[in-house]
């Protein structure tokens, strides 16, 4: 009875862990050149952006072996070399203690960040250009084909180019 129990759950792991790209749609699915820079982090290479209403999955590839599995919930991020932090520690620790909590996820929505703060749009995207002393000078502009981050007080370059 234990056997067929455990066969049965090991077998809805193996399921369901199969079909978790396939349930989200094909327009929120991009394949891009993914760069993250950080004083902790430094990775650069091919990889996948799966978006769905509650879940940012980001996975980055070098020949073909998986670099970096990034996971962003509502509550906090998982990576594949962490174990799942919430965004307010992985921010501090990754990233800068002065970030909003949905800066990552919304880089990788191309969304505005910052609640929107300065934000100057264009026929092809917008730019944002957000400064305060010794916490961050970030420029951030999201076009067709490239959004790139950048703050130079901490350092941090983040750019995902759509082949």
């Amino acid at each position: 009875m234990l056997k067929n129990n455990t066969f049965a759950f090991a077998l809805l792991l193996v399921i369901s862990g199969c079909t978790g790209k396939h349930l989200i749609k094909k327009e929120n699915q991009e394949s891009a050149f993914i760069v993250i820079k950080t004083p902790t982090m430094r990775y650069a290479d091919m990889g996948f952006i799966y978006k769905k209403t509650d879940l940012v999955k980001v996975e980055i590839y070098a020949s073909g072996q998986p670099l970096l599995n990034l996971n962003i919930n509502p509550m906090n991020v998982c990576m594949s070399t962490f174990k799942c932090m919430e965004k307010k520690d992985f921010n501090t620790k990754m990233l800068s203690t002065n970030y909003p909590e949905t800066l990552l996820e919304n880089i990788f929505r191309a969304k505005p960040i910052f609640d929107k703060k300065n934000l100057e749009k264009s026929s092809n995207g917008f730019t944002q250009k957000i400064k305060k002393d010794k916490e961050y000078d970030i420029t951030y502009s999201v076009k067709r084909d490239v959004r790139i981050f950048r703050d130079r007080i901490n350092k941090i370059v983040i750019k995902v180019r759509k082949p």
